[in-house]
C-alpha cells in the first residue's frame, strides 16, 4: 500500500519530535511513562489505531496511527507531540522539552 507523500513530509519536518520519542522509548523517565499511559488509553479506542501496521510510514513500528502513519512506541513518548484528531494535547513545546532535559541532565550531572 502506498503513502501519501505528505505523511513523508510531515514526518520530516517533526524530525526532533520522532527523535525525542525514541530517546524516550530507551531511556524510560517515570513521568514520561506516565504520559505515554494516559495517551495510550485514549489511542486504544480510537478508530484510527493500527495494531497491523498496514498504514505506519516505517514498516515494523505498530501500533501506529493511520492518520498520520507515527508509531505510537514514538510518538506518545514525545512530549512536544499531540494527536493529529485532537484527542490528546501536547505537553511542552519543543523549545521547552530540549530546555527541560538540559536540566534534568545537568542536575544529573551534578551529583
Amino acid at each position: 500500500m502506498s503513502k501519501p507523500w505528505s505523511k513523508y513530509l510531515q514526518a520530516f519536518k517533526n524530525a526532533d519530535q520522532i527523535a525525542d520519542g525514541i530517546k524516550n522509548k530507551l531511556f524510560k523517565k517515570e513521568h514520561v511513562e506516565a504520559i505515554f499511559t494516559d495517551r495510550w488509553q485514549i489511542c486504544v479506542n480510537c478508530s484510527e489505531l493500527d495494531l497491523k501496521g498496514e498504514n505506519c510510514l516505517a514498516p515494523g513500528t505498530q501500533p501506529c496511527c493511520s492518520d498520520c502513519g507515527c508509531s505510537l512506541e514514538f510518538k506518545l513518548r514525545s512530549l512536544s507531540s499531540e494527536c493529529p484528531k485532537g484527542k490528546w494535547s501536547l505537553i511542552t513545546s519543543e523549545e521547552e522539552e530540549t530546555l527541560i532535559n538540559q536540566q534534568i541532565e545537568n542536575n544529573g550531572n551534578s551529583n
